[in-house]
């Protein structure tokens, strides 16, 4: 299948724009049509162009028929700028398979084996995705913290004389780079913990208007936080990454910040008050509707206060 049927674009010309402008392109997971929906139906009402993110083990979990079929009901068109991304595909298979499906863009992250087997891999990736003008993203340096099977490993930062010469090497469109953000709700240590700054510019001036990209970069909004807790959760700790330094990440060549733990996060809010406001209700949709109303609600927020991505079609 051809991504064009599916009226999606890849991250290529959205990515320009948006190093131009100064902002970022939010990349948001999605596991379920609540999801999916949520995610859209935001950036349709902000006019922002939005990444369709779907991790390996999220495209297990669904299925790659199911994830096709409900991105094609979604009747998107390629004004509206969205692109569908598989996020850390591990090996160049599941890249493969993912652009014969229609994905659009795909992200290669081979950052746990050595950089000549990364370089290797991600050169394997682009050449597959050239041919079926589909965008490839890869990561250099790794990231801390745990998400899932596909996101966990040992934080190292991006070394920015490797990460010219992978750049220059491999062809790829967008570099994932490790400057202390990490997967899932635990992000920094304490609250004035800063990103490494120093790495990003270091590597923005080598890599003069080259994309780069942020994962491990959901804010963690501490309202949600507080309510799982209100109603039976137990997360402690959980502290993400600061609106002021995720805006400075977009006027240093990041154009693209990946949002996953926010929108599970408030998934999970929005069920446990729903259910818990009403125990005697068992119909499925009451607390669906109120955790899709909760998701697009974080997304439309990050979009115009952190992104900056809003009224940019």
């Amino acid at each position: 299948m051809k991504y064009t049927d599916l009226g999606l674009v890849n991250t290529n010309d959205m990515f320009m724009r948006a190093l131009r402008g100064g902002y970022a392109v939010p990349a948001f997971n999605f596991y379920n049509m609540e999801s999916l929906k949520a995610v859209v139906n935001a950036a349709r009402i902000a006019h922002s162009p939005v990444i369709l993110a779907v991790s390996e083990s999220a495209l297990k979990y669904m299925g790659a028929d199911m994830v096709m079929a409900m991105v094609r009901a979604m009747d998107i068109k390629p004004q509206e700028q969205i692109a569908l991304h598989l996020d850390h595909g591990r090996s160049v298979e599941v890249c493969a398979r993912a652009i014969e499906c229609g994905f659009s863009s795909v992200m290669i992250d081979a950052s746990d084996k050595s950089f000549d087997e990364n370089l290797k891999m991600s050169k394997q990736v682009v050449e597959i995705a050239r041919a079926h003008n589909v965008s490839v993203e890869a990561e250099l340096g790794t990231l801390g913290g745990v998400e899932d099977e596909n996101t966990s490993g040992v934080a190292g930062y991006t070394n920015p004389e490797d990460a010219t010469r992978f750049v220059m090497e491999t062809g790829i469109n967008s570099l994932a780079v490790a400057i202390g953000s990490s997967h899932g709700a635990f992000k920094r240590g304490r609250e004035d913990e800063d990103l490494r700054f120093d790495i990003l510019a270091d590597i923005a001036t080598r890599l003069p208007n080259f994309p780069l990209v942020l994962h491990g970069a959901s804010n963690v909004p501490q309202k949600l936080v507080t309510i799982i807790n209100e109603y039976g959760g137990k997360i402690s700790g959980a502290l993400g990454i600061s609106v002021a330094q995720l805006r400075r990440a977009t006027k240093m060549n990041v154009c693209k910040i990946n949002v996953d733990s926010d929108l599970r996060l408030a998934f999970c809010a929005a069920v446990r008050k729903g259910l818990a406001e009403k125990p005697q209700s068992f119909n499925p949709r009451d607390v669906l509707n109120l955790a899709m109303t909760a998701m697009g609600q974080v997304c439309l927020d990050e979009i115009r206060d952190i992104m900056g991505s809003n009224d940019k079609l």
